[in-house]
């Protein structure tokens, strides 16, 4: 049984994460159908993080990776196998298809993607671009701006 969290105090108090809290919400109402292949994430840094997949029975060419837009789609196709005289008595290595998508924050690039023994890294990075960095903004009070009015008359009725 899953216990449901009301976000209602969460929307009296804050603007703008209405897009965030309802994915939290869908998050809980959708279960995992499948857990393939297995992965990790992992905080490497303020801004940085990186996503390690397993990926055994697959080669670098049959992996594809996309960004669009706050989703990133990692999906992975085997090239068929031409026929051979060898039978499997078990086949415990999966090579099956698959599709993983991430749902990415605001900001979040995907800088490097890296393929070695089996184990494929997604290295992404937070990228805040300059406008949405926090600025000092500066306190003017009304007897600063009668003073700074002032001079300006003046210059007016001078050049008038």
């Amino acid at each position: 049984m899953r216990a449901t969290v009301d976000f209602a105090p969460l929307f009296r108090s804050s603007v703008g994460f209405d897009r965030m809290l309802n994915s939290l919400d869908l998050a809980g109402r959708i279960p995992t159908a499948d857990n393939w292949p297995p992965y990790d994430i992992i905080k490497t840094g303020e801004d940085d993080y990186s996503i390690d997949m397993a990926v055994a029975g697959l080669a670098e060419n049959d992996l594809a990776i996309t960004q669009e837009r706050n989703t990133l789609v990692v999906t992975g196709r085997k090239a068929p196998e031409p026929q051979s005289a060898a039978e499997y008595l078990h086949r415990g290595i999966a090579g099956r298809e698959f599709e993983r998508r991430f749902d990415l924050a605001e900001h979040m690039k995907v800088t490097d993607a890296h393929f070695e023994n089996g184990l494929l890294s997604i290295t992404l990075k937070r990228e805040i671009p300059e406008a949405m960095k926090p600025r000092r903004i500066a306190i003017t009070s009304s007897t600063t701006r009668a003073e700074e009015a002032v001079p300006q008359i003046e210059a007016q009725k001078e050049a008038a």
